[in-house]
């Protein structure tokens, strides 16, 4: 058996009409058709209706099998609230349906919106097809204007589109108000386009993720009182100074030779004016992490290694540099002597933290975590 059914997702049969629904039956569906539209000609359903009593009776000149037409509706205002209005209306016709054969479907639609029912009838019986009616001189119309409403309704999507596009409808009147106090519109139209240029990369990157991730981190840091919070901007604040450092040396360097620097000693020096700072931060940060392990019952006596690591490495590539430098006033280098002990002591701090908190953690292991 064949069921012609047309859906009127917003319910303006019921509304407008006062019909009962569903309408079951082409005398039925034809008289809440003339009803709906001595109420409002204008109502696309009109021509749902309409298309589904053709369809109708084109079905039963060709005497293939029973057919039978009607008109399931949803409520105004809510899709999900509209979808299952429909499905118990559907579930009603079929109930009244007085037939054993299998009841397949032909819907009848005026638009996209009405469509999303469709996985609500495939969950109750097959689908023949489906035929979507708009009026010639409007061809789309509705469909074009559900698909921008749900693309404004995403979110994402509506600040993919809306952001650039206002920036944009803002730089004619930006450059209006430049003018009345003297600003040149050059600038104004470089501030926008650097503002806009900015916010597409973000998007296409994708950077907004990691900076809405990298505030709440930041956040539940405060509320949490993690120390890596201080020592994370101690830390960089060494690191900018050990990097002024660092490129102080190197000037002294150059000034204190006639011939330019050759990239190894303009590296060496970089490095010896820059790693005390350099592991300083490192410590410090470091510091920081293991406090926040300890606090969040996590810690582990290895966690200790990092600092020692830090002093070892400092120490040989501070000897290492210190090597490299050529003899000038402000420079003191070191001999071979020198970088042998430094290289010596820094490999023994790093063995020997290692084996010191390997042998403490076997001795006094931490408790293992709650499960």
């Amino acid at each position: 058996m064949l069921l012609v059914l047309c859906v009127d997702l917003d319910d303006d049969v019921g509304r407008k009409t006062g019909a009962s629904t569903p309408v079951v039956g082409a005398d039925a569906v034809r008289e809440a058709a003339v009803d709906l539209a001595e109420s409002d000609p204008e109502d696309s359903d009109l021509n749902v209706m309409f298309q589904g009593i053709s369809t109708y009776n084109d079905l039963r000149e060709e005497g293939d099998e029973e057919v039978e037409v009607a008109v399931v509706t949803g409520v105004e205002g809510s899709d999900i609230k509209a979808n299952r209005a429909i499905g118990d209306e559907i579930d009603t016709v079929l109930a009244s349906l007085q037939t054993g054969e299998e009841v397949r479907a032909i819907i009848i639609t005026d638009g996209a919106q009405d469509e999303s029912v469709i996985p609500i009838i495939r969950s109750r019986m097959p689908i023949d097809g489906v035929q979507r009616v708009v009026v010639r001189q409007a061809q789309n119309l509705e469909s074009m204007y559900y698909t921008i409403k749900q693309v404004l309704a995403d979110p994402e999507t509506r600040g993919t589109i809306l952001v650039p596009l206002g920036i944009l409808l803002l730089i004619y009147p930006f450059v209006v108000i430049a003018g009345v106090f003297d600003i040149a519109g050059a600038v104004v139209l470089g501030l926008i386009s650097a503002l806009l240029g900015l916010y597409t990369l973000f998007r296409g990157l994708g950077l907004e993720d990691t900076i809405d991730t990298t505030a709440d981190r930041v956040r539940n840091g405060l509320y949490a009182g993690r120390a890596t919070l201080i020592t994370y901007v101690v830390a960089f604040a060494l690191v900018v100074v050990g990097g002024v450092q660092g490129l102080a040396l190197i000037e002294t360097a150059e000034a204190a030779v006639d011939d330019p620097l050759a990239i190894v000693t303009a590296a060496a020096a970089f490095v010896h004016g820059s790693v005390q700072w350099f592991a300083a931060a490192g410590i410090t940060s470091s510091l920081g992490q293991v406090t926040d392990e300890y606090l969040a019952g996590r810690f582990r006596w290895r966690y200790l290694n990092a600092p020692f690591y830090v002093v070892a490495i400092a120490i040989v590539l501070y000897g290492l540099s210190g090597f490299f430098l050529p003899p000038a006033e402000g420079i003191v280098p070191l001999s071979l002597p020198d970088l042998a002990a430094a290289l010596t002591v820094g490999t023994l701090l790093g063995v020997l933290s290692t084996l010191t908190f390997a042998v403490v953690e076997s001795r006094y292991p931490a408790e293992p975590d709650p499960a």
